[in-house]
Protein backbone atom coordinates (compact mmCIF):
# COMPACT_ATOMS: atom_id res chain seq x y z
CA UNK A 1 0.00 0.00 0.00
CA UNK A 2 1.42 3.77 -0.96
CA UNK A 3 2.15 5.99 1.74
CA UNK A 4 -0.74 8.56 1.45
CA UNK A 5 1.10 12.13 -0.78
CA UNK A 6 1.92 14.73 1.85
CA UNK A 7 -0.31 18.02 0.80
CA UNK A 8 0.54 20.10 -1.62
CA UNK A 9 0.49 22.99 0.86
CA UNK A 10 1.02 22.61 4.73
CA UNK A 11 -1.35 22.79 7.23
CA UNK A 12 0.44 23.99 9.87
CA UNK A 13 2.28 26.76 7.56
CA UNK A 14 -1.35 27.72 6.28
CA UNK A 15 -3.22 28.08 9.60
CA UNK A 16 -0.02 29.97 11.00
CA UNK A 17 0.18 32.43 7.80
CA UNK A 18 -3.85 33.25 8.01
CA UNK A 19 -4.14 33.09 11.87
CA UNK A 20 -6.72 31.06 13.29
CA UNK A 21 -10.03 33.26 12.27
CA UNK A 22 -9.35 33.70 8.59
CA UNK A 23 -8.17 29.80 8.61
CA UNK A 24 -11.58 28.92 10.00
CA UNK A 25 -13.57 31.29 7.75
CA UNK A 26 -11.51 29.41 4.38
CA UNK A 27 -11.94 25.83 5.73
CA UNK A 28 -16.10 27.18 5.58
CA UNK A 29 -15.85 27.74 2.43
CA UNK A 30 -14.18 25.48 1.33
CA UNK A 31 -16.74 22.50 3.11
CA UNK A 32 -19.01 24.79 1.19
CA UNK A 33 -17.75 23.83 -2.34
CA UNK A 34 -17.00 27.40 -3.54
CA UNK A 35 -13.81 27.17 -4.51
CA UNK A 36 -13.44 26.04 -8.19
CA UNK A 37 -10.20 25.38 -9.46
CA UNK A 38 -8.80 26.47 -12.94
CA UNK A 39 -5.40 25.76 -13.13
CA UNK A 40 -3.58 23.54 -10.62
CA UNK A 41 0.58 23.31 -11.40
CA UNK A 42 3.63 21.94 -9.08
CA UNK A 43 4.45 25.38 -7.66
CA UNK A 44 1.14 27.36 -8.74
CA UNK A 45 -2.31 27.15 -8.29
CA UNK A 46 -5.30 29.85 -9.92
CA UNK A 47 -8.83 29.15 -8.49
CA UNK A 48 -12.46 31.23 -8.97
CA UNK A 49 -13.69 31.89 -5.33
CA UNK A 50 -17.40 32.19 -5.20
CA UNK A 51 -18.27 34.76 -2.49
CA UNK A 52 -20.50 38.02 -2.10
CA UNK A 53 -18.78 38.24 -5.95
CA UNK A 54 -16.04 35.84 -7.54
CA UNK A 55 -12.60 36.58 -6.77
CA UNK A 56 -9.79 35.29 -8.77
CA UNK A 57 -7.01 34.26 -5.91
CA UNK A 58 -3.68 32.58 -6.97
CA UNK A 59 -1.26 30.66 -4.68
CA UNK A 60 1.76 29.98 -4.79
CA UNK A 61 4.26 27.67 -3.12
CA UNK A 62 7.70 28.01 -2.14
CA UNK A 63 8.73 25.39 0.54
CA UNK A 64 6.11 25.92 3.12
CA UNK A 65 6.14 29.53 2.59
CA UNK A 66 2.43 30.57 0.91
CA UNK A 67 2.41 33.27 -1.37
CA UNK A 68 0.08 34.51 -4.18
CA UNK A 69 -2.47 37.20 -4.65
CA UNK A 70 -6.68 37.78 -4.45
CA UNK A 71 -8.62 40.11 -6.04
CA UNK A 72 -11.15 40.60 -3.11
CA UNK A 73 -10.71 43.41 -0.51
CA UNK A 74 -9.43 41.83 2.47
CA UNK A 75 -6.59 40.40 0.83
CA UNK A 76 -5.69 44.69 -0.60
CA UNK A 77 -6.43 45.47 3.29
CA UNK A 78 -4.75 42.74 5.40
CA UNK A 79 -2.99 40.86 3.41
CA UNK A 80 -3.54 36.75 3.30
CA UNK A 81 -7.12 35.84 3.03
CA UNK A 82 -9.87 33.59 3.79
CA UNK A 83 -10.36 32.89 -0.22
CA UNK A 84 -6.52 32.02 -0.25
CA UNK A 85 -6.75 29.53 2.41
CA UNK A 86 -10.11 27.92 0.64
CA UNK A 87 -7.96 27.75 -2.46
CA UNK A 88 -4.77 25.77 -0.56
CA UNK A 89 -7.62 22.85 1.08
CA UNK A 90 -9.02 22.48 -2.53
CA UNK A 91 -5.70 22.19 -4.04
CA UNK A 92 -4.43 19.97 -1.34
CA UNK A 93 -7.86 17.85 -2.07
CA UNK A 94 -7.37 17.67 -5.47
CA UNK A 95 -3.73 16.76 -5.29
CA UNK A 96 -5.37 13.26 -3.38
CA UNK A 97 -7.33 12.58 -6.27
CA UNK A 98 -4.17 11.53 -7.63
CA UNK A 99 -2.74 11.97 -11.21
CA UNK A 100 -6.08 10.40 -12.67
CA UNK A 101 -8.53 13.66 -11.53
CA UNK A 102 -10.22 15.71 -14.59
CA UNK A 103 -8.56 17.96 -16.44
CA UNK A 104 -8.71 22.02 -15.26
CA UNK A 105 -11.05 24.52 -16.49
CA UNK A 106 -8.10 26.35 -18.32
CA UNK A 107 -6.87 22.99 -19.92
CA UNK A 108 -10.45 22.30 -21.50
CA UNK A 109 -10.35 25.78 -22.05
CA UNK A 110 -7.28 25.49 -24.04
CA UNK A 111 -7.63 22.47 -25.98
CA UNK A 112 -11.45 23.54 -26.83
CA UNK A 113 -9.66 27.16 -28.46
CA UNK A 114 -7.21 25.06 -30.17
CA UNK A 115 -9.40 23.54 -32.25
CA UNK A 116 -11.63 26.49 -33.25
CA UNK A 117 -10.86 28.48 -36.22
CA UNK A 118 -8.62 31.03 -36.42
CA UNK A 119 -12.17 33.45 -37.81
CA UNK A 120 -14.01 32.33 -34.78
CA UNK A 121 -11.41 33.43 -32.03
CA UNK A 122 -10.79 36.57 -34.16
CA UNK A 123 -14.56 37.23 -33.51
CA UNK A 124 -14.41 35.88 -29.59
CA UNK A 125 -11.50 38.31 -28.84
CA UNK A 126 -13.41 41.03 -30.69
CA UNK A 127 -16.84 40.56 -28.27
CA UNK A 128 -14.49 40.37 -25.51
CA UNK A 129 -12.79 43.53 -25.92
CA UNK A 130 -16.12 45.34 -26.52
CA UNK A 131 -16.95 44.59 -23.53
CA UNK A 132 -13.67 44.87 -21.58
CA UNK A 133 -12.14 47.96 -22.21
CA UNK A 134 -8.70 47.66 -20.75
CA UNK A 135 -8.93 44.94 -23.56
CA UNK A 136 -9.89 46.97 -25.94
CA UNK A 137 -7.14 49.55 -25.35
CA UNK A 138 -4.38 46.70 -24.94
CA UNK A 139 -5.57 45.31 -28.43
CA UNK A 140 -5.95 48.29 -30.43
CA UNK A 141 -2.35 49.69 -29.62
CA UNK A 142 -0.92 46.46 -30.38
CA UNK A 143 -2.66 46.79 -33.36
CA UNK A 144 -1.42 50.45 -34.58
CA UNK A 145 2.01 49.25 -33.56
CA UNK A 146 1.80 46.01 -36.02
CA UNK A 147 -0.09 47.88 -38.74
CA UNK A 148 1.68 48.92 -42.09
CA UNK A 149 1.09 52.95 -42.94
CA UNK A 150 3.35 56.01 -42.87
CA UNK A 151 5.56 56.67 -39.86
CA UNK A 152 3.82 59.92 -39.37
CA UNK A 153 0.35 58.23 -39.14
CA UNK A 154 1.68 55.50 -37.06
CA UNK A 155 3.60 58.82 -34.24
CA UNK A 156 0.14 60.67 -34.06
CA UNK A 157 -1.88 57.54 -33.12
CA UNK A 158 0.74 55.98 -30.88
CA UNK A 159 1.02 59.76 -29.29
CA UNK A 160 -2.79 59.98 -28.62
CA UNK A 161 -2.73 56.29 -27.28
CA UNK A 162 -0.02 57.71 -24.50
CA UNK A 163 -2.13 60.70 -23.71
CA UNK A 164 -5.31 58.83 -23.14
CA UNK A 165 -3.66 55.70 -21.04
CA UNK A 166 -1.07 58.79 -18.75
CA UNK A 167 -4.77 61.14 -18.37
CA UNK A 168 -5.51 61.22 -14.54
CA UNK A 169 -9.19 63.05 -14.63
CA UNK A 170 -8.55 63.98 -11.17
CA UNK A 171 -6.67 62.23 -8.82
CA UNK A 172 -6.61 58.60 -9.13
CA UNK A 173 -6.39 56.85 -5.99
CA UNK A 174 -5.07 52.99 -4.72
CA UNK A 175 -8.02 50.69 -6.23
CA UNK A 176 -7.79 52.20 -9.26
CA UNK A 177 -4.00 53.12 -9.69
CA UNK A 178 -3.32 49.51 -10.74
CA UNK A 179 -5.97 50.00 -13.79
CA UNK A 180 -4.30 53.15 -14.54
CA UNK A 181 -0.84 51.67 -14.59
CA UNK A 182 -1.81 48.32 -17.56
CA UNK A 183 -2.99 50.77 -19.50
CA UNK A 184 0.51 52.90 -19.82
CA UNK A 185 1.70 49.00 -19.30
CA UNK A 186 -0.18 48.38 -22.30
CA UNK A 187 0.94 52.19 -24.29
CA UNK A 188 4.87 51.49 -23.73
CA UNK A 189 4.50 47.49 -24.93
CA UNK A 190 3.24 48.95 -28.05
CA UNK A 191 6.26 51.52 -28.34
CA UNK A 192 8.74 48.84 -27.38
CA UNK A 193 7.50 46.72 -30.74
CA UNK A 194 8.93 49.36 -32.56
CA UNK A 195 12.21 50.01 -30.43
CA UNK A 196 14.60 47.13 -32.24
CA UNK A 197 12.87 47.67 -36.00
CA UNK A 198 12.40 50.42 -38.81
CA UNK A 199 10.24 52.95 -36.53
CA UNK A 200 13.30 53.15 -33.67
CA UNK A 201 13.54 56.35 -34.30
CA UNK A 202 9.81 57.19 -33.58
CA UNK A 203 10.04 54.75 -30.69
CA UNK A 204 12.71 57.21 -29.40
CA UNK A 205 10.43 60.33 -29.42
CA UNK A 206 7.62 58.23 -28.31
CA UNK A 207 9.14 56.89 -25.22
CA UNK A 208 10.53 60.52 -24.40
CA UNK A 209 7.05 61.64 -24.53
CA UNK A 210 5.85 59.05 -22.53
CA UNK A 211 8.30 59.45 -19.65
CA UNK A 212 6.99 63.37 -19.64
CA UNK A 213 3.70 62.20 -19.57
CA UNK A 214 4.41 59.85 -16.98
CA UNK A 215 6.49 62.32 -15.18
CA UNK A 216 3.31 64.64 -15.18
CA UNK A 217 0.95 62.42 -13.48
CA UNK A 218 2.82 60.67 -11.03
CA UNK A 219 1.60 63.75 -8.25
CA UNK A 220 -2.08 62.70 -9.15
CA UNK A 221 -1.74 59.04 -8.40
CA UNK A 222 -1.47 57.11 -5.20
CA UNK A 223 1.70 55.53 -6.20
CA UNK A 224 2.33 53.35 -3.03
CA UNK A 225 3.07 50.53 -5.03
CA UNK A 226 5.47 51.87 -6.92
CA UNK A 227 3.94 51.81 -10.24
CA UNK A 228 5.03 55.17 -11.36
CA UNK A 229 9.00 54.40 -10.46
CA UNK A 230 7.90 50.69 -12.69
CA UNK A 231 6.39 52.71 -16.02
CA UNK A 232 9.25 55.08 -15.78
CA UNK A 233 11.89 52.41 -15.57
CA UNK A 234 10.60 50.56 -18.34
CA UNK A 235 10.26 53.66 -20.27
CA UNK A 236 13.82 54.56 -19.77
CA UNK A 237 14.38 50.88 -20.87
CA UNK A 238 12.08 51.41 -24.59
CA UNK A 239 14.40 54.25 -25.28
CA UNK A 240 17.88 53.06 -24.63
CA UNK A 241 16.78 50.49 -26.84
CA UNK A 242 15.93 52.80 -29.51
CA UNK A 243 18.99 55.10 -29.59
CA UNK A 244 20.85 51.59 -29.74
CA UNK A 245 18.84 50.67 -32.93
CA UNK A 246 18.23 54.11 -34.46
CA UNK A 247 21.67 55.56 -33.86
CA UNK A 248 20.86 59.15 -34.14
CA UNK A 249 23.45 61.95 -34.19
CA UNK A 250 25.44 61.88 -31.02
CA UNK A 251 26.27 65.69 -30.06
CA UNK A 252 21.86 65.71 -30.12
CA UNK A 253 21.37 62.85 -28.32
CA UNK A 254 23.93 64.51 -25.80
CA UNK A 255 22.12 67.58 -25.82
CA UNK A 256 18.44 65.70 -25.00
CA UNK A 257 20.39 63.45 -22.57
CA UNK A 258 21.98 66.04 -20.53
CA UNK A 259 19.40 68.52 -19.28
CA UNK A 260 17.26 65.43 -18.31
CA UNK A 261 19.93 63.67 -16.16
CA UNK A 262 21.04 66.63 -14.14
CA UNK A 263 17.40 68.29 -13.49
CA UNK A 264 15.28 65.13 -13.88
CA UNK A 265 13.00 64.86 -10.47
CA UNK A 266 12.40 61.19 -10.77
CA UNK A 267 15.45 60.17 -11.57
CA UNK A 268 14.27 58.35 -14.87
CA UNK A 269 17.66 59.51 -15.99
CA UNK A 270 20.13 59.20 -13.85
CA UNK A 271 23.37 57.79 -14.75
CA UNK A 272 22.27 58.13 -18.33
CA UNK A 273 26.18 59.05 -19.55
CA UNK A 274 27.00 55.99 -18.24
CA UNK A 275 23.98 53.96 -19.84
CA UNK A 276 24.06 55.77 -23.37
CA UNK A 277 27.95 56.36 -23.46
CA UNK A 278 28.25 53.45 -26.38
CA UNK A 279 25.31 55.07 -28.52
CA UNK A 280 26.85 58.65 -27.63
CA UNK A 281 30.40 57.53 -28.86
CA UNK A 282 32.95 60.05 -28.55
CA UNK A 283 31.74 62.83 -30.14
CA UNK A 284 28.57 62.09 -27.93
CA UNK A 285 30.55 62.13 -25.06
CA UNK A 286 32.83 65.21 -25.91
CA UNK A 287 29.24 67.22 -26.21
CA UNK A 288 28.50 65.82 -22.53
CA UNK A 289 31.80 67.48 -21.28
CA UNK A 290 31.44 70.13 -22.79
CA UNK A 291 27.84 70.96 -21.17
CA UNK A 292 29.04 69.27 -17.56
CA UNK A 293 31.59 71.95 -17.65
CA UNK A 294 30.05 74.94 -18.70
CA UNK A 295 27.41 73.97 -15.56
CA UNK A 296 30.32 73.99 -13.50
CA UNK A 297 31.85 77.13 -14.70
CA UNK A 298 28.01 78.37 -13.07
CA UNK A 299 28.03 77.30 -9.85
CA UNK A 300 28.52 79.16 -7.25
CA UNK A 301 32.14 79.35 -5.91
CA UNK A 302 32.61 76.35 -3.12
CA UNK A 303 30.66 76.75 -0.07
CA UNK A 304 30.18 74.88 3.21
CA UNK A 305 26.39 75.67 3.15
CA UNK A 306 24.77 72.70 1.84
CA UNK A 307 23.87 72.15 -1.30
CA UNK A 308 19.43 72.78 -1.53
CA UNK A 309 19.26 70.94 -4.61
CA UNK A 310 20.28 67.28 -6.07
CA UNK A 311 21.92 69.04 -9.06
CA UNK A 312 25.17 69.73 -7.98
CA UNK A 313 25.80 65.54 -7.05
CA UNK A 314 24.51 64.76 -9.95
CA UNK A 315 26.90 67.34 -12.20
CA UNK A 316 29.93 65.56 -9.85
CA UNK A 317 29.02 61.90 -11.11
CA UNK A 318 28.80 63.17 -14.70
CA UNK A 319 32.26 65.00 -14.19
CA UNK A 320 33.89 61.80 -12.24
CA UNK A 321 33.13 60.02 -14.81
CA UNK A 322 35.48 62.02 -17.12
CA UNK A 323 37.99 62.54 -14.88
CA UNK A 324 38.18 58.53 -13.93
CA UNK A 325 38.68 57.89 -17.87
CA UNK A 326 41.36 60.50 -17.90
CA UNK A 327 42.74 58.85 -15.26
CA UNK A 328 43.05 62.37 -13.40
CA UNK A 329 42.81 61.61 -9.53
CA UNK A 330 43.70 65.43 -8.67
CA UNK A 331 40.23 66.44 -10.52
CA UNK A 332 38.10 63.62 -9.11
CA UNK A 333 39.39 64.85 -5.27
CA UNK A 334 38.62 68.53 -6.53
CA UNK A 335 35.31 67.11 -7.01
CA UNK A 336 35.02 65.83 -4.10
CA UNK A 337 36.43 68.40 -2.14
CA UNK A 338 33.55 71.45 -3.52
CA UNK A 339 31.07 70.70 -0.73
CA UNK A 340 32.55 69.21 2.49
CA UNK A 341 29.22 70.30 4.29
CA UNK A 342 28.84 67.53 6.70
CA UNK A 343 31.43 64.80 8.90
CA UNK A 344 30.43 62.51 6.49
CA UNK A 345 31.36 64.47 3.20
CA UNK A 346 34.67 64.37 4.92
CA UNK A 347 34.90 60.69 5.15
CA UNK A 348 34.01 59.95 1.69
CA UNK A 349 36.70 62.19 0.07
CA UNK A 350 39.32 60.55 3.04
CA UNK A 351 37.79 56.94 1.79
CA UNK A 352 38.58 58.02 -1.91
CA UNK A 353 41.92 59.07 -1.10
CA UNK A 354 42.80 55.93 0.77
CA UNK A 355 41.54 54.16 -2.03
CA UNK A 356 44.20 55.41 -3.96
CA UNK A 357 46.70 55.01 -2.23
CA UNK A 358 46.98 58.54 -0.43
CA UNK A 359 47.59 57.60 3.21
CA UNK A 360 48.77 61.14 4.20
CA UNK A 361 46.16 62.95 2.59
CA UNK A 362 42.98 60.69 3.82
CA UNK A 363 44.25 61.41 7.21
CA UNK A 364 44.56 64.94 6.92
CA UNK A 365 41.03 64.84 5.11
CA UNK A 366 39.34 63.15 7.68
CA UNK A 367 41.02 64.98 10.80
CA UNK A 368 39.83 68.05 9.09
CA UNK A 369 36.46 67.00 9.01
CA UNK A 370 36.53 65.90 12.82
CA UNK A 371 38.31 69.08 13.47
CA UNK A 372 35.47 71.42 11.43
CA UNK A 373 32.91 69.41 13.12
CA UNK A 374 34.16 69.25 16.95
CA UNK A 375 31.45 71.62 18.45
CA UNK A 376 28.45 69.02 17.52
CA UNK A 377 28.20 65.48 17.93
CA UNK A 378 31.77 63.89 17.07
CA UNK A 379 30.83 61.36 13.69
CA UNK A 380 31.69 58.07 15.22
CA UNK A 381 32.28 56.43 11.72
CA UNK A 382 34.83 59.41 10.70
CA UNK A 383 36.69 59.39 14.28
CA UNK A 384 37.48 55.37 14.01
CA UNK A 385 38.64 56.23 10.39
CA UNK A 386 40.95 58.48 11.90
CA UNK A 387 41.88 55.89 14.42
CA UNK A 388 42.29 53.42 12.28
CA UNK A 389 44.68 55.30 10.31
CA UNK A 390 46.74 56.63 13.08
CA UNK A 391 46.79 53.01 14.95
CA UNK A 392 48.61 51.68 11.11
CA UNK A 393 50.82 54.07 11.00
CA UNK A 394 52.27 53.17 14.41
CA UNK A 395 51.01 57.04 16.23
CA UNK A 396 48.96 54.77 19.18
CA UNK A 397 48.76 58.05 21.73
CA UNK A 398 47.19 60.61 19.17
CA UNK A 399 44.67 57.74 18.01
CA UNK A 400 44.07 57.72 21.83
CA UNK A 401 43.59 61.24 22.11
CA UNK A 402 40.66 61.38 19.47
CA UNK A 403 39.47 58.59 20.82
CA UNK A 404 39.57 60.44 24.28
CA UNK A 405 37.82 63.39 22.68
CA UNK A 406 35.38 61.68 21.07
CA UNK A 407 34.23 59.20 23.93
CA UNK A 408 34.27 62.69 26.70
CA UNK A 409 32.23 64.39 24.19
CA UNK A 410 29.74 61.61 23.38
CA UNK A 411 30.25 58.20 25.20
CA UNK A 412 29.65 54.47 23.35
CA UNK A 413 30.78 51.43 24.40
CA UNK A 414 32.54 51.23 20.54
CA UNK A 415 34.45 54.42 21.40
CA UNK A 416 35.52 52.48 25.16
CA UNK A 417 36.19 49.11 23.44
CA UNK A 418 38.82 51.05 21.13
CA UNK A 419 40.53 52.86 23.55
CA UNK A 420 40.84 49.99 26.02
CA UNK A 421 42.33 48.05 23.36
CA UNK A 422 45.01 50.41 22.84
CA UNK A 423 45.25 51.40 26.50
CA UNK A 424 45.02 48.49 28.48
CA UNK A 425 43.04 48.88 32.24
CA UNK A 426 43.93 52.34 33.55
CA UNK A 427 41.43 53.04 30.79
CA UNK A 428 38.35 51.40 32.76
CA UNK A 429 39.01 53.55 35.35
CA UNK A 430 39.08 56.36 34.05
CA UNK A 431 36.06 56.11 31.78
CA UNK A 432 33.85 54.56 34.51
CA UNK A 433 35.59 57.62 36.81
CA UNK A 434 34.42 59.87 34.26
CA UNK A 435 31.09 58.73 33.63
CA UNK A 436 29.67 58.25 37.16
CA UNK A 437 30.37 62.22 37.97
CA UNK A 438 27.41 64.08 38.89
CA UNK A 439 28.14 66.74 36.32
CA UNK A 440 28.69 64.11 33.81
CA UNK A 441 25.37 62.08 34.09
CA UNK A 442 22.79 65.11 33.95
CA UNK A 443 24.33 66.61 31.27
CA UNK A 444 22.28 66.40 28.03
CA UNK A 445 23.83 64.13 25.28
CA UNK A 446 22.39 62.63 22.08
CA UNK A 447 22.78 58.75 21.87
CA UNK A 448 22.35 56.64 25.10
CA UNK A 449 22.70 58.45 28.28
CA UNK A 450 26.48 58.23 30.12
CA UNK A 451 23.93 55.78 32.99
CA UNK A 452 23.04 53.33 30.00
CA UNK A 453 26.82 52.93 29.08
CA UNK A 454 28.04 53.03 32.25
CA UNK A 455 26.43 50.09 32.56
CA UNK A 456 27.05 48.67 29.07
CA UNK A 457 30.92 48.83 30.07
CA UNK A 458 30.82 46.89 33.69
CA UNK A 459 29.18 43.99 31.39
CA UNK A 460 31.99 44.31 28.99
CA UNK A 461 34.02 44.21 32.33
CA UNK A 462 32.16 41.63 33.96
CA UNK A 463 31.52 43.77 37.00
CA UNK A 464 27.97 42.49 37.28
CA UNK A 465 27.52 43.36 41.21
CA UNK A 466 28.53 47.20 40.13
CA UNK A 467 26.46 46.69 37.09
CA UNK A 468 22.98 45.76 39.13
CA UNK A 469 24.23 48.51 41.29
CA UNK A 470 24.58 50.90 39.05
CA UNK A 471 20.81 49.70 37.34
CA UNK A 472 19.42 50.39 40.47
CA UNK A 473 20.88 53.82 41.42
CA UNK A 474 20.20 54.97 38.24
CA UNK A 475 16.87 53.76 37.19
CA UNK A 476 17.57 52.55 33.97
CA UNK A 477 15.08 50.39 32.30
CA UNK A 478 15.90 49.91 28.86
CA UNK A 479 14.74 46.71 27.93
CA UNK A 480 17.74 45.78 25.76
CA UNK A 481 20.28 46.72 27.82
CA UNK A 482 18.87 44.99 30.86
CA UNK A 483 18.30 41.35 29.09
CA UNK A 484 21.79 41.75 28.14
CA UNK A 485 23.17 42.67 32.13
CA UNK A 486 20.58 39.52 33.16
CA UNK A 487 21.78 36.88 30.14
CA UNK A 488 25.77 37.97 31.00
CA UNK A 489 25.15 37.59 35.00
CA UNK A 490 22.95 34.43 34.90
CA UNK A 491 25.58 32.60 36.64
CA UNK A 492 26.51 35.31 39.88
CA UNK A 493 23.33 36.78 40.09
CA UNK A 494 20.76 34.31 39.24
CA UNK A 495 18.00 36.15 41.23
CA UNK A 496 18.26 39.27 39.46
CA UNK A 497 18.08 37.26 36.23
CA UNK A 498 14.90 35.44 37.10
CA UNK A 499 13.08 38.98 38.01
CA UNK A 500 14.00 40.14 35.18
CA UNK A 501 12.57 36.87 32.75
CA UNK A 502 9.57 37.01 34.89
CA UNK A 503 8.62 40.47 33.82
CA UNK A 504 9.44 40.05 30.50
CA UNK A 505 7.38 36.75 30.26
CA UNK A 506 4.61 38.53 31.19
CA UNK A 507 4.72 41.06 28.74
CA UNK A 508 5.00 39.05 26.08
CA UNK A 509 2.42 36.66 27.03
CA UNK A 510 0.48 39.85 27.29
CA UNK A 511 1.37 41.38 23.92
CA UNK A 512 0.18 38.30 22.31
CA UNK A 513 1.04 36.77 19.00
CA UNK A 514 3.26 33.52 18.06
CA UNK A 515 6.54 35.51 18.18
CA UNK A 516 6.18 36.87 21.48
CA UNK A 517 4.61 33.59 22.82
CA UNK A 518 7.94 31.67 21.50
CA UNK A 519 10.20 34.54 23.29
CA UNK A 520 7.90 33.97 26.02
CA UNK A 521 9.10 30.06 25.88
CA UNK A 522 12.65 30.70 25.24
CA UNK A 523 12.45 32.96 28.35
CA UNK A 524 10.73 30.02 30.52
CA UNK A 525 13.06 27.33 29.31
CA UNK A 526 15.99 29.93 30.62
CA UNK A 527 14.70 30.35 34.35
CA UNK A 528 14.55 26.10 34.34
CA UNK A 529 18.56 26.29 34.48
CA UNK A 530 18.60 29.19 37.53
CA UNK A 531 15.90 27.19 40.16
CA UNK A 532 15.16 24.08 41.00
CA UNK A 533 12.81 21.95 39.54
CA UNK A 534 9.44 21.96 42.32
CA UNK A 535 10.16 25.88 42.01
CA UNK A 536 9.94 26.30 38.49
CA UNK A 537 7.03 23.66 37.72
CA UNK A 538 5.07 25.73 40.28
CA UNK A 539 5.73 28.23 38.37
CA UNK A 540 4.89 27.44 35.20
CA UNK A 541 1.38 25.86 36.40
CA UNK A 542 0.70 29.18 37.96
CA UNK A 543 1.45 30.73 34.31
CA UNK A 544 -0.89 28.23 32.79
CA UNK A 545 -3.76 28.88 34.70
CA UNK A 546 -3.16 32.69 34.51
CA UNK A 547 -3.11 32.62 30.96
CA UNK A 548 -5.39 28.92 30.32
CA UNK A 549 -7.56 31.01 27.50
CA UNK A 550 -4.49 31.56 25.34
CA UNK A 551 -4.63 28.59 23.46
CA UNK A 552 -2.11 28.55 21.18
CA UNK A 553 0.80 30.11 24.16
CA UNK A 554 -0.45 26.68 26.33
CA UNK A 555 0.09 24.75 23.18
CA UNK A 556 4.01 26.05 22.42
CA UNK A 557 4.71 25.89 26.36
CA UNK A 558 3.66 22.25 26.17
Amino acid sequence: MKAPRPPRFDIAALREQAGAKVFARGEEYHRDGLVELLSVERARVLARVMGSEDYRTVLTRRGKKVGGECSCPAFRDRGFCKHMVATALAANDAADDGPGEEPSVLDRIRAHLKQTGVDALVEMVVELAERDTVLLRKLDIAAMASAPGDTRSLEKQLRRAIDGATRTRGFVDYEEAEGWADNVGAALDAVAQLADGRHAAVAMKLALHAIDRIEGAIESIDDSDGNGSALLEQAGDIHLAACMAAKPEPVALARELFPRELHGEYDTFYGALVRYAEVLGEAGLAEYRRLAAEAWEKLLPQTRKPETTREPDRLIDILDFFAERDGDVEARIALRSRNLSTASDYLILAKFCLAEGRKEEALRRAEEGLWMFEDGRPDEALVLFVVDLLVKAGRKEEAAAHLWKAFEKTPCLEFYRRIRSLGGAAVRDRALGYLQKGSIAARPFVGDPPAAVLIEILIEEKMFDAAWAALRATGWSGHRLVSALAEASETTHPQEALAVYVRQVDFHVGAGGSTSYQTACRLIARMAGLRDRAAHAEYVAALKERHRLKRNFLKLLG
